[in-house]
């Protein structure tokens, strides 16, 4: 128990034998909880999570989002805290980070990694796509993001029956912060937080790619926000108004 809330701890791994390791090693020891979500590693990321008490779910379709969807079904506490397996977010911090949030009565918040207290502990070009990809989620929603894309957010497990979250894959990140803020409002804030360098080999992953995807997927995001907001709000008062001319 953390501040008399049952905690949960999420992470989502893929071959992270090392980085797991120190992400679990770094939780709090007052967390109820910690669920390991593996998407079929080859190495000992399993092995590693469970020798250190983690609960560990083995994946049968593999999704960074459905990771979480998983760990989240299967969370017992009424607080969820998510860290990537990479040992790269300050997961010791979820103390300090809950007392902030019940005193400033927020229920979601995404732990900013920006202005970085260690320029070193991020390649110059994902710090770039990182900063631009927040920029441009924040020109659409008009709504200052301070890092979009964070491995790290601390929720009430409740709120989940607000958010509309539909992607399964990397977007889930960026999609539920978006979903956060827009239904939330006043209750979804940021809080910044050291960030380290990763543990263990960096996996091969397509930056272009991956941005290219997710400014895509905001711009889609955003205007679907829009036309349920204006357009489907239109047709549901007009079909209330047409029964209610019905009414005798």
């Amino acid at each position: 128990m953390i501040l008399g809330h049952r905690v949960t701890v999420v992470i989502p791994t893929l071959n992270e034998e090392d980085g797991v390791v120190a992400t679990i090693e770094r939780s709090s020891r007052s967390v109820d909880e910690i669920i390991v979500v593996d998407g079929g590693s080859a190495d000992r990321t399993s092995a590693n999570s469970e020798a250190l008490g983690a609960r560990v779910i083995h994946q049968l379709v593999r999704g960074y989002g459905l990771a979480y969807k998983t760990g989240f079904l299967a969370a017992s506490g009424d607080i969820i805290l998510t860290g990537d397996a990479d040992g790269t977010y300050p997961m010791e911090l979820a103390e300090d980070i809950i007392g902030e949030m019940d005193r400033q009565a927020l229920d979601f918040v995404s732990c900013s990694r920006f202005p970085l207290q260690d320029g070193t502990s991020m390649e110059r070009l994902n710090r770039f796509g990182n900063r631009a990809i927040t920029l441009w989620a924040s020109m659409l929603f008009q709504h200052w993001f301070r890092d979009l894309l964070s491995g790290m957010w601390v929720f009430r497990k409740s709120v989940l029956n607000e958010l509309r979250v539909i992607t399964n894959g990397w977007n889930f990140s960026a999609e539920i912060k978006l979903e956060a803020m827009n239904k939330l409002g006043h209750r979804f804030g940021e809080i910044r937080v050291p960030y380290r360098e990763r543990v263990g080999m960096t996996h091969n992953v397509r930056p272009f790619r991956i941005g290219g995807e997710a400014c895509l997927f905001i711009f889609y995001k955003r205007v679907s926000q829009l036309y349920r907001r204006y357009f489907m709000r239109t047709s549901e008062d007009q079909i209330r108004a047409a029964r209610g001319r019905k009414t005798p």
